[in-house]
């Protein structure tokens, strides 16, 4: 195990330059569904259909590679995944019409699937116990900095060559960061643990699926998530009609919530690494960050006042987020690292993949206030959760 800090940096980066990959992966369709729908003549709902394929199969792939991952070890399914991320920017950049786009969706999902796990094995394993909290927000950084690269760059490089063109970019992105990860990867080895003493870890088994604490972690993500998946999809449309936000003041806002959300994570890493009560820290995050969504949804402030508490809102959630991979981390038997962030961090897709079609609804009907309480009302519900997953596992420790 790695101890100094300069190794540990290393491997904190090495596993931070993979997560923001998989976030980018996250964004390969979306930026250019405009094109799409001029191209091809397809509908919101059709493309919204692809997100939807996307995250299912990360889910259920998710949830499977945790076993793999505790098999055979972090590092091989890493380099699978950037492989299929590969296939999915090659295949997108020859795509003739809607069954193509579905295919790349697919394996774009079956790549992000194995992230969680590797990342979270490979940290766990490698880094230091006093630096995993500096560790766990790092991670998170990357990943909204990975969400925030993709529509500038297959954007940008769309309109300079040509959207066929950006996705063999994107490509050649996906396999420099291959290489340089193969060049360092003694840094990604992990050790396979096999244990069959303990509840939940017995030799790849399904014991840990009894345990309530981690159906209780991944409620957590499924409802916090739902939160993130209501800003990221309706908030330019709800700012737009609540308060007649023009679009690019409202993009921005979005923009703004992402990066308050990077902040908040580079804070809450001080705050994880020196609170023990990681479960206290989530709750009060999510708590928080459901108050202030309640104020936005109320239109009180005006339309500025309600952009800037809403881009707070992302710094208030941020802070949350490296103690909520301490919370899991604690919640985890020993030997079961893989199949329980494989299965807990399922939910997070789960949520990805089920607001969109649940507040939809709402949006149609244009019912914008009660979308942004309905997801202050998961955020709540999320903290709710964080406090049994706390509860749970002092009863189980």
């Amino acid at each position: 195990m790695a101890n100094g800090l300069r190794d540990d940096a290393t491997v904190i980066g090495l596993v931070g330059l993979a997560h923001a990959s998989s976030h980018f992966a996250h964004l390969l369709l979306p930026p250019l569904f405009p094109v799409f729908m001029q191209e091809f003549g397809l509908s919101f709902a059709q493309l919204g259909a692809l997100m939807s394929t996307f995250f299912v199969v990360s889910g259920l792939g998710q949830a499977l590679s945790g076993f793999v991952v505790d098999r055979v070890g972090a590092r091989p399914l890493l380099f699978v995944s950037l492989g299929l991320f590969i296939l999915a920017c090659l295949a997108a950049s020859q795509v003739t019409g809607y069954a193509g786009l579905f295919a790349v969706a697919a394996l774009a999902g079956l790549g992000n699937a194995t992230f969680h796990p590797v990342d979270f094995t490979i940290l766990n394993q490698r880094v230091s116990a006093p630096r995993l909290g500096y560790a766990f927000s790092v991670h998170g950084l990357t990943g909204n900095l990975g969400w925030a690269a993709a529509p500038v760059f297959l954007a940008g490089l769309a309109a300079l060559w040509g959207w066929r063109s950006a996705y063999v970019a994107a490509a050649a992105l996906f396999a420099l960061i291959g290489v340089l990860l193969f060049l360092q990867r003694e840094r990604l080895a992990t050790q396979v643990v096999v244990r069959n003493t303990q509840a939940g870890a017995t030799d790849g088994g399904l014991d840990f699926m009894r345990l309530p604490v981690v159906w209780w972690c991944f409620g957590f993500f499924l409802l916090s998530t739902m939160t993130l998946a209501v800003v990221q999809n309706f908030s330019v449309s709800i700012l737009a009609a609540l308060h007649g936000v023009r679009f690019e003041a409202a993009t921005l806002t979005l923009t703004a919530y992402m990066l308050c959300g990077a902040l908040g994570m580079a804070v809450g890493g001080i705050v994880a690494a020196r609170v023990p009560q990681a479960d206290r820290v989530v709750a009060l995050a999510m708590a928080v960050g459901a108050a202030l969504l309640v104020v936005c949804a109320t239109g009180w402030l005006g339309a500025t006042g309600t952009m800037t508490v809403l881009a707070i809102t992302g710094f208030a959630v941020g802070i949350g987020a490296p103690s909520r991979d301490m919370m899991i981390k604690r919640a985890t038997p020993a030997g079961a690292t893989g199949r329980v962030y494989g299965l807990v961090y399922s939910g997070l897709d789960t949520g990805l993949a089920l607001a969109p079609l649940l507040f939809g609804m709402l949006m149609d009907r244009g019912c914008y206030s009660a979308t942004l309480l309905g997801a202050a009302l998961t955020l709540c519900l999320s903290a709710g959760a964080a406090v049994a997953v706390g509860v749970r596992t002092v009863r189980t420790g």
